[in-house]
């Protein structure tokens, strides 16, 4: 396993990490701790989470991942092995995160509650690194492609980091970052940071995949040149880079055939460049979810590739991804399919 250094912070965290989002609804809590077992067995130091899973996020489930990390910490001792990163949620509708039954915003108030509430069921009295799970300004997210403005209340971000630092001094968290955050936002927070004496944000933590490599128009740089690593989840886009779902299949117990949320994968446009990068696994000899799971984790912007499983056969195919020999060739075939037909699914 490779290490590598989490923004400007000197500390080291696995190339890959192990995403949480299922456990608490697709996994049950012996689950979630025969996964955080193995991981940490193969070297993965990095566990990620967030205070709206598991997903999709509903009432019942809410916190419920936290929660099994947290009975882990307890039960094993080990919270001192562990880099936890968690999240709090972004401007929403959703009306069940908060006691006052308000809707999620980056607000003072509710920052410093889902802190709070976060740490309780976490077990632990600090998180290593804290999260903007998605922007408070209103922005088109999760599927949209270029920048749309939209009118709308948010917090101004210098309030956003103002609170954080005060959580930040106070040891309940080490590190903030980002997520879903495109360069202006990332940009505009390390503005603030570097003219205001504010907290510094170390990463972000956006979608990156072999069907969606938006990252590398703007975020890349960014990423190189002011220490902000990507975070890269979804390797897989939601398990259609593996071939499962190829010709219409629908296999039992798929996030597809459990909660039908996968839509943006579903396109002439996206079958294609999917039967191409299958087409290029099995020139090279790779099982397709090692390699699309490989290239997430050998870009160079990419601090850590956020791997999930619902399976311990899966955990293991994602985690030894690691060791799939990336060659000159194998990255100009990618390529190949790549230029013909990019970004299908942003």
């Amino acid at each position: 396993m490779e290490y590598r250094e989490l923004g400007r912070t000197g500390v080291k965290v696995s190339s890959i990490c192990l995403g949480t989002m299922t456990w608490g609804q697709q996994n049950t809590e012996a689950e979630g701790h025969e996964q955080m077992d193995y991981a940490l067995g193969q070297g993965v130091n990095f566990f990620d989470t967030s205070e709206m899973y598991a997903v999709p996020p509903k009432p019942e489930t809410q916190g419920a991942t936290e929660k099994i990390i947290g009975s882990w910490f307890k039960a094993r001792k080990n919270r001192d092995k562990v880099i936890l990163a968690t999240k709090v949620a972004g401007r929403s509708p959703m009306n069940w995160l908060r006691d006052d039954g308000a809707g999620t915003e980056q607000s003072p108030a509710q920052i410093r509650e889902a802190v709070e509430k976060s740490l309780r069921r976490l077990q632990t009295d600090y998180i290593d690194l804290y999260q903007l799970h998605w922007p408070d300004r209103p922005i088109n997210l999760f599927g949209g492609l270029g920048y749309k403005h939209i009118e709308g209340a948010s917090h101004p971000i210098g309030e956003i980091l103002e609170t954080l630092q005060e959580i930040v001094k106070s040891g309940k968290v080490r590190f903030i970052g980002l997520s879903n955050e495109t360069p202006w936002g990332t940009m505009t927070f390390l503005h603030h940071a570097k003219t205001k004496g504010l907290p510094r944000v170390q990463s972000i933590q956006n979608a990156y995949n072999l069907l969606n490599r938006t990252f590398e128009l703007g975020g890349s740089e960014i990423a190189h040149r002011d220490g902000v690593g990507l975070l890269a989840y979804s390797p897989l886009a939601q398990g259609y880079l593996t071939g499962k779902y190829q010709n219409g299949a629908l296999p039992e117990g798929s996030r597809k055939a459990l909660f039908n949320r996968l839509q943006r994968y579903e396109s002439p446009m996206t079958d294609k460049a999917i039967e191409g990068y299958l087409a290029v696994a099995k020139k090279h000899g790779l099982d397709p979810s090692q390699m699309a799971n490989q290239f997430a984790t050998t870009r160079p912007f990419v601090t850590s590739n956020i791997i999930g499983a619902t399976t311990m056969e899966q955990l293991r195919l994602a985690v030894t991804s690691v060791d799939v020999k990336w060659t000159e060739e194998l990255e100009k075939d990618i390529e190949a399919v790549h230029l013909s037909q990019p970004n299908p699914a942003p």
